[in-house]
C-alpha cells in the first residue's frame, strides 16, 4: 500500500463521455501513481488512453469522478483547472516544436518571463536539462537541423525545464524508425529517472510497454482491465484480453474433470470454482516443437526473426497454434511435428 503522501496523481473513478458516442470513452478508471514511477497506459486504438491522458493534463473536462495532483484538486465534474496551472509537462507524437526558434529557445519558452527575456536563471536551467536530455552542444541548431531522436529529446527537456510534477508523453516515439526507436525508449526512461520526474506513458506497443515502465495500465473499450507491474500483467494477466492484447497468446479449449483440464494437448493442472469449460492461455514461447512423423501437427508456415522463427501450426484438430523458438536450423514448412507444452503457470478462462 503506497505512502498517500508519495501519490502523485490520484484518479477516482473518473468517467469521460462525447455527446456522439452512446457510451463513455473514459469509464470509472481509478489508480494512482507514486512519485518517480513511470507508468504506461497501454491498449488497441480508440480504447480511451489518450482521452485520459488529456484529461489528466487539462484538455478534457470530466463528467465524473475527480484528479487530484500533487494533493491539489485539478479536476470533477463542473470544475477544470487550466492545464497551464497543474504543474505537469506534456509531449507530444509530433514533438510539437517551434521552427523558427533554436533548440535553446524552444526549451525556455515556457520559462520566459512575460517580454520573452531569457534571464540568468532560466538560461542555467536550459543548460541542465540540455545536458540531462544529452544535446548539451546543439542549443543554437534549429528544429530542421536535428534527427528525429533529437527534436523528440528536446520536446522532453521543454517538458521538464519548469520542474513539473508530472510529465505526460503520448505516443512520444510513434512516428520514429524502428532502431531509433528502440534506443531512445531506453535513454528516455533513464532521462525520467535521473530526473526523478513522474511520467505517463501512453502506446499501443506491448513491448514498448513492457520495457520503459514501472507500472503498466492495460485499458480495452473505455476500461481499466489491469494495473500492474511489466512481469504482473504479462505472466498473471487478469483478463483473456489482456492475455491476448499484451502476450499475443495462444488459446485452447479446456474441459475440467477430476484429472484436471484436458485439451488436446493433454491434461494440466489448476481449478477454477464452478466453471467446467474455459480456454487454456498457452504462451508463443511456451510450445516445443519435435519433429516427428507421427506427430500431432505440421508447420504450415515461418518467419525468421533474426533471433528466433515464429511458425504457424496446424494441430490435427484443424486448429492453429502460433510458437516461436530460438533461432537456430528452422524447421521446414509441411514438417509433421510433435506439440508440447512448457507451461510456467497453467492459467484457464472460464467460457
Amino acid at each position: 500500500m503506497s505512502n498517500p503522501e508519495s501519490i502523485i496523481l490520484h484518479l477516482d473513478r473518473v468517467i469521460k463521455k462525447f455527446a456522439t458516442l452512446k457510451h463513455p470513452v473514459v469509464n470509472d478508471i481509478s489508480l494512482h501513481l507514486d512519485r518517480g514511477e513511470i507508468l504506461t497506459l497501454l491498449g488497441p486504438s480508440g480504447c480511451g488512453k489518450t482521452t485520459l491522458l488529456r484529461a489528466i493534463a487539462g484538455f478534457e473536462a470530466l463528467d465524473g469522478g475527480s484528479i487530484v495532483i500533487a494533493g491539489n484538486l485539478v479536476s470533477k465534474r463542473g470544475y477544470c483547472l487550466p492545464p497551464e496551472q497543474r504543474g505537469v509537462g506534456m509531449v507530444f507524437q509530433d514533438y510539437a516544436l517551434f521552427p523558427h526558434l533554436m533548440v535553446r529557445d524552444n526549451i525556455a519558452f515556457g520559462l520566459t518571463h512575460q517580454g520573452g527575456k531569457l534571464t540568468a536563471e532560466i538560461r542555467q536551467r536550459v543548460g541542465e536539462v540540455l545536458q540531462l536530455v544529452g544535446l548539451s552542444g546543439l542549443g543554437d541548431r534549429y528544429p530542421y537541423q536535428i534527427s528525429g531522436g533529437q527534436q523528440q529529446r528536446v520536446a522532453l527537456a521543454r517538458a521538464l525545464a519548469p520542474r513539473p510534477a508530472l510529465v505526460l508523453l503520448d505516443e512520444p516515439l510513434s512516428n520514429l524508425d524502428v532502431q531509433v526507436r528502440l534506443h531512445l525508449r531506453q535513454e528516455l526512461r533513464n532521462i525520467l529517472k535521473a530526473a526523478g520526474t513522474s511520467a505517463i506513458f501512453v502506446t499501443h506497443d506491448q513491448e514498448e510497454a513492457l520495457s520503459i515502465s514501472d507500472s503498466v495500465g492495460v485499458m480495452q473499450g473505455g476500461f481499466l482491465e489491469q494495473v500492474g507491474t511489466p512481469e504482473e500483467i504479462y505472466l498473471q494477466p487478469a483478463s483473456r484480453f489482456v492475455a491476448d492484447f499484451v502476450t499475443q497468446a495462444n488459446f485452447i479449449p479446456a474441459s475440467y474433470s477430476e484429472a484436471g483440464w484436458e485439451t488436446e494437448l493433454g491434461y494440466f493442472q489448476g481449478k477454477i470454482e464452478e466453471v467446467e469449460k474455459g480456454e487454456l492461455m498457452v504462451r508463443q514461447e511456451e510450445i516445443v516443437l519435435q519433429p516427428d512423423e507421427g506427430g500431432n501437427g505440421t508447420i504450415r508456415d515461418r518467419q525468421f526473426l533474426g533471433r528466433e522463427h515464429c511458425y504457424r501450426v496446424e494441430m490435427a484438430s484443424g486448429r492453429e497454434l502460433i510458437a516461436r523458438s530460438q533461432a537456430g536450423k528452422g524447421l521446414a514448412i509441411g514438417t509433421k511435428v510433435k506439440v508440447g507444452l512448457e507451461l510456467q503457470s497453467p492459467k484457464v478462462f472460464p467460457l
